[in-house]
């Protein structure tokens, strides 16, 4: 190759890395700005609008458990269905639930029969879904319409020793979730609570 010919493959080596450089920057801020500009503007649904309305399941705790309710909320109102919705929704995180449960149901093969209608965006413009739970496999079930599916004493005694209503079960048991008397505490009765929450907009 000749001195001219180096040199052109100079120029346009410089040319393609520049160009190179410059949609890699161009498209960073576009993945960066695009959701900002394009999302900012859905509604996002607070705690305290999703508990405007306090449900049965949540009264019925209040109810079944009635010393450990007072101690852990003291009376079903708004204020308290809110508190509890966070804890759970924090407890659910912390645990690392949503590594063995999802929260989404896909519109593929017999999911709508198995565990209810196929989720749509809406479902998650909300406080308690943000960071996003889609989770990440399907170790046990689906939860995103587990309200109402089973009981609050279903689930107070599922949290505590799961295979004793679930023979069979690898989920582990959560016994830190309750007194050395085996009575649920706070962190039971709000990670009930947030469960029970799970789809209940499909079952008004």
């Amino acid at each position: 190759m000749d001195a001219k010919t180096d040199i052109l493959i100079e120029r346009f080596g410089f040319v393609f890395i520049v160009a190179g450089v410059g949609f890699f920057i161009l498209g960073f801020i576009f993945q960066m700005l695009g959701p900002v500009l394009f999302l900012g503007n859905i509604p996002i649904r607070s705690v305290e609008e999703i508990a405007h309305e306090v449900p049965w399941q949540f009264r019925d705790l209040a109810e079944e458990y009635p010393e450990e309710f007072k101690r852990a909320f003291g009376s079903p109102t708004p204020e308290t269905y809110a508190e509890a919705l966070r804890l759970g929704r924090d407890i659910y995180i912390r645990e690392g639930c949503w590594h063995c449960h999802s929260q989404y149901v896909r519109p593929v093969a017999n999911e709508p029969l198995r565990y209810g209608p196929v989720s749509t965006a809406s479902e998650y413009q909300n406080e308690l879904q943000l960071p996003q739970l889609f989770g990440t496999r399907r170790v046990g079930p689906d939860l995103i319409r587990e309200a109402g599916v089973h009981s609050n004493d279903w689930h107070i005694a599922h949290f505590y020793d799961p295979p004793s209503v679930e023979p069979g079960s690898i989920m582990p048991g959560y016994p830190w979730f309750y007194d050395e008397d085996g009575r649920p505490k706070k962190e039971a009765l709000s990670i009930v609570t947030f469960v029970q929450w799970l789809g209940s907009w499909e079952r008004r």
